[in-house]
This record gives structure tokens, C-alpha cells and sequence, in this order.
């Protein structure tokens, strides 16, 4: 569905139930004349008249009432999901997928893993280990943990740990050898 088709069917739901222009123009938000063209134009792209309208009145023809019947439902189902997703922001819940080196898991995420999990009980974290550069999005992981220098430029980068500095140590005669 176009968006301009969303929003005649939203126009057109919005005058069936308030029987009034003038009424829907003020849910709306927009003028009743605005109101009035949409209307107009989804009758025109139907072919079929949807309201009858008189100087004092507006009601559904035959056919207004069949599709308000049919797509009122759906419009309330819309609404009702978007309230849904809404209450996710209170509440974080989910699967997050991160890909990471070994040594990353002890250094940054098993020292906090387990005060996160306890203050987020509805999220559940896959730590998947690997030491080479995964493709994080083509992959489908929520992140990827990388030194600081391995890190693409189109990437957003936060840093999650303090610097970590590597050594090569061994015996003088393991080095000559």
C-alpha cells in the first residue's frame, strides 16, 4: 500500500465514524477542505462514492460501509501493535548476538554478564566467538567487539574496555631458537 493510499484509507475511516468533515479535519489535524480533496481523490481512484454528503450530513454509501467494515479492524489492529512496540521502551527484551574474539569474553563481558542478565531478565545475549573479521550485518549479529585499529570506518565504534596491550614472552634460548 502507498503512503498516500494509507492515508485516504485513515481520511476516510476518520468521516464515516465522526460524520463530520469538520470533525475529522480537527482529529486529523489538517483543514477540512485538505479532508475534503483526499476523499475525493480516493472516490475517484476507487470509482465508487464511499460518503454520501449533504450541507448538514455525511454517511457511508453501501460501499463506505463494506470497506469500513473491512479496514476498520486492521486500523485498530495497527494502533493496537504500535501501543505494543511502544511499551518496549520500558522494558528491553530480546535476543542481542555478539560476535567477538575469545579473549574479549573474559576481559569485557563474563566480569558484567552476569549483573546484566540479573537487572535484564527478558534479554538474552549469544556471545559467539570468533578471532577473524565477521561481517557484522551480513551475518545478523546486534555487534561485533574489535580492537580499536580493526574497526571499518562506516562503523559506529564505543568503547566497552581499557586499552589492552599484548606481549611476546619466552625463554632467551626459546627466542634464539
Amino acid at each position: 500500500m502507498r503512503r498516500d493510499e494509507f492515508t485516504e484509507m485513515r481520511a476516510f475511516l476518520e468521516v464515516a465514524r465522526e460524520r463530520s468533515f469538520t470533525r475529522a479535519a480537527g482529529k486529523l489535524g489538517v483543514t477540512r477542505s485538505a479532508l475534503s480533496h483526499t476523499i475525493r481523490a480516493l472516490e475517484e481512484r476507487l470509482g465508487v462514492r464511499l460518503l454520501s454528503r449533504t450541507t448538514r450530513d455525511v454517511a457511508p454509501t453501501a460501499a463506505g460501509e463494506r470497506l469500513m467494515g473491512n479496514i476498520e479492524p486492521l486500523f485498530q489492529s495497527i494502533a493496537a501493535e504500535i501501543r505494543a512496540i511502544g511499551a518496549l521502551r520500558d522494558k528491553p527484551s530480546g535476543n542481542v548476538r555478539i560476535v567477538c574474539p575469545d579473549d574479549a569474553i573474559e576481559l569485557v563481558f563474563r566480569p558484567k554478564l552476569s549483573t546484566f542478565l540479573r537487572d535484564f531478565p527478558d534479554i538474552s545475549v549469544e556471545l559467539i566467538i570468533d578471532n577473524g573479521f565477521t561481517n557484522i550485518v551480513e551475518r545478523q549479529f546486534d555487534a561485533g567487539v574489535r580492537l580499536g585499529e580493526a574497526v571499518a570506518r562506516d562503523m559506529v565504534a564505543v568503547r566497552i574496555g581499557p586499552d589492552v596491550s599484548y606481549a611476546v614472552v619466552g625463554s632467551p634460548d626459546y627466542i634464539a631458537r
